[in-house]
């Protein structure tokens, strides 16, 4: 069906603007010799029909498109169509021309009325000729438009396709880590192993549970990296210790999954496991101006691999953030001598 059919809106715009162009065509015949009443009771009538004819201008578009066609047959089927189509109006002219000869009102300008004849024709070809090209632009614009969607489904393809790649790596880099700390674990303290093998279990299914999903609310990203400390807290006991200044409001701001858990686990590996003394990892979150801060800071060794942010885990972080939120999204990475904190700042939104 054609376009402007398939929604009354459009077709009334349509007709409303040939009426413009009946007024227009009155304007001319006028000056012929025709009265605004003799000259609007010729084209109204025509002008209505004619509107109709001229939808047929998107077939013929359609049916030798410009990309695919060359300029010859463009000009041939332009040329043929508006020939028949205002031979058509001519045949209808010539017939309401009659009817109105046939009328008392009419009839004393009937004669004028024939003489508009040759005008009535240049102006249908004219006029088919201006719908075909407003057609041919609807087609390069719906084209575009096309062209558009199927770039944005690719690149929500080719994001979606990185996510998943992305949140593939953090399941074996985890769980090569936790089978390490348990193999530890094994020989000084059985029942810690048995207990970490318990915690790991849980967290994997927690993991299992939420990474397929695109977003999950930050507290429930907070809970999982308490499972995951839980798993730490066996292996390293009094020798890692958790801050945390959580901002409630923050609590319902929508994050990828699985988000802090590589930071925590960097901290945890690169800072906390060199220190035979261990210490402390700082987390503050905190939510303003419809964004979302979060900051993670841990001590270090002054040679710590972690002093060179490049590792895996904060990548795909980084690569996480720039895919999910764009440009809204930063990280930000300070290694100190002692000291390494990791910033993140991105969009709070919601389920409400």
């Amino acid at each position: 069906m054609h376009p402007i059919l398939g929604r009354a809106e459009r077709l009334a715009a349509y007709l409303a603007a040939w009426l413009v162009v009946c007024v227009l065509l009155a304007a001319v015949v006028t000056r012929l010799g025709l009265g605004w009443i003799e000259a609007l009771a010729l084209l109204l009538p025509l002008c209505l029909v004619y509107a109709f004819v001229c939808l047929s201008a998107w077939y013929v578009s359609r049916a030798v498109p410009l990309r695919t066609s060359s300029v010859l047959q463009v000009l041939a089927s332009s040329a043929l169509a508006a020939s028949i189509a205002s031979s058509l109006w001519l045949g209808l002219t010539q017939a309401w021309v009659t009817v109105l000869g046939a009328t008392a009102a009419f009839a004393p300008a009937a004669e004028r009325y024939a003489q508009q004849i040759p005008f009535v024709f240049a102006a249908g070809v004219l006029l088919f000729l201006l719908a075909l090209a407003v057609h041919y632009a609807l087609l390069a614009f719906e084209a575009a438009r096309e062209a558009e969607r199927r770039q944005l489904e690719l690149e929500l393809l080719t994001r979606d396709a990185e996510l998943r790649a992305l949140r593939a790596q953090i399941d074996p880099h985890f769980l090569y880590n936790s089978l390490n700390s348990i193999s530890a674990l094994t020989a000084s303290d059985p029942s810690g192993a048995r207990r970490m093998c318990v915690l790991l279990g849980g967290f994997l299914r927690d993991t299992l549970s939420l990474s397929s999903r695109e977003r999950i609310p930050l507290a429930e990203e907070l809970a999982l990296a308490d499972s995951f400390l839980s798993i730490e807290q066996v292996r390293f006991g009094a020798r890692l210790q958790i801050d945390r200044r959580i901002d409630e409001a923050s609590a319902a701001c929508l994050v990828p999954p699985l988000l802090l858990q590589p930071l925590i686990e960097n901290a945890v590996t690169h800072g906390i496991a060199g220190l035979l003394e261990g210490g402390v990892i700082r987390l503050d979150i905190s939510r303003r101006n419809g964004h979302c801060s979060i900051r993670l800071e841990n001590p270090c060794e002054t040679d710590s691999r972690q002093a060179r942010p490049g590792g895996m885990g904060l990548d795909n972080v980084r690569r996480r953030l720039a895919a999910t939120f764009g440009r809204d999204a930063s990280m930000e990475i300070h290694a100190g001598a002692e000291q390494f904190r990791v910033e993140l700042y991105l969009p709070c939104t919601t389920d409400e």
